[in-house]
């Protein structure tokens, strides 16, 4: 706490008010004002952001995208399942820059023609094969250490215990690129130093959901829907396939209709038989 704002708080209440009342913010110097952080507020990042591509979802996050300076956690309920999805529109942008995106251990090779789609092009790919938990997690430490620039850093690191994500995320703090970990759901339940912790899942409408698990601010109640229909399907789906869970709706309630009218019949030759 600064010295001013410390001679603040230890003022005697003006004019005999009781001791009780407090100050509010807007009655503060500007500058000590904006150094106030309330806990139910979504806090500001204090360093650099990339912003995620996603309105709804830059609008929950602190500072208004992906840290720098940090680790994010992403967990999932499966590897190589919404990795790319989310994070593509922020890689994209940095690779437009020039950056290099470093890849440690992923479980599946990236497939190029894809990420192209994206615009993530395999030239701005370093594709580090790391076999082992250990080899992962020293190999992630080090690019972390290194402090690459204008790029990011994607480790999957399902196996990671606290105490190494702790170290990760001391290093983390004095890299100026995005550093993410891929971690199962289940990791959840387990405490982590990471300042962000994102799940996302698969929904029925070409969607991703996501649920923050940890932020600075208060915590957040429910799911964000963000838009992740693939950019060569977008511009060939009908309507009615941009919406399949309506169709299988639909389908079910045709095969329940079907079924119904099937036991009907057979109920009635039944009763014709006697």
């Amino acid at each position: 706490m600064s010295a001013a704002l410390q001679r603040i708080v230890n003022a005697e209440p003006p004019h005999g008010e009781a001791s009780s009342q407090l100050f509010q913010i807007g009655q503060l110097p500007s500058s000590l004002s904006q150094a106030i952080w309330r806990g139910t507020d979504i806090g500001q990042a204090g360093h650099a952001v990339i912003e995620t591509g996603f309105d709804a979802l830059d609008a929950q996050l602190p500072g208004g995208g992906w840290p720098c300076n940090a680790l994010t956690e992403l967990l999932q309920p499966q590897p190589s399942l919404c990795e790319w999805r989310l994070l593509s529109p922020a890689l994209a942008a940095l690779v437009a820059s020039a950056g290099q995106i470093l890849l440690v251990g992923p479980p599946k090779r990236p497939h190029a023609p894809g990420l192209l789609k994206l615009g993530i092009s395999e030239k701005n790919l370093v594709w580090i094969t790391a076999d082992t938990p250990a080899e992962r997690l020293w190999t992630t430490e080090q690019l972390v250490k290194a402090n690459p620039r204008g790029g990011a850093i994607l480790a999957w690191l399902p196996q990671a215990r606290a105490e190494q994500l702790r170290r990760l995320q001391v290093h983390a703090q004095s890299c100026d690129c995005p550093v993410f970990l891929f971690r199962p759901e289940a990791a959840q339940l387990d405490a982590s130093p990471a300042p962000l912790r994102v799940l996302m899942t698969l929904g029925a409408d070409w969607e991703l959901h996501v649920r923050i698990l940890k932020r600075k601010g208060a915590l957040m109640d429910g799911t964000i829907a963000l838009p992740s229909i693939p950019g060569t399907l977008a511009s060939v789906f009908t309507p009615r396939l941009m919406r399949p869970s309506q169709l299988i709706a639909k389908t079910e309630v045709t095969n329940v209709r079907a079924l119904g009218s099937a036991i009907d019949r057979r109920r009635q030759r039944q009763l014709a038989a006697h």
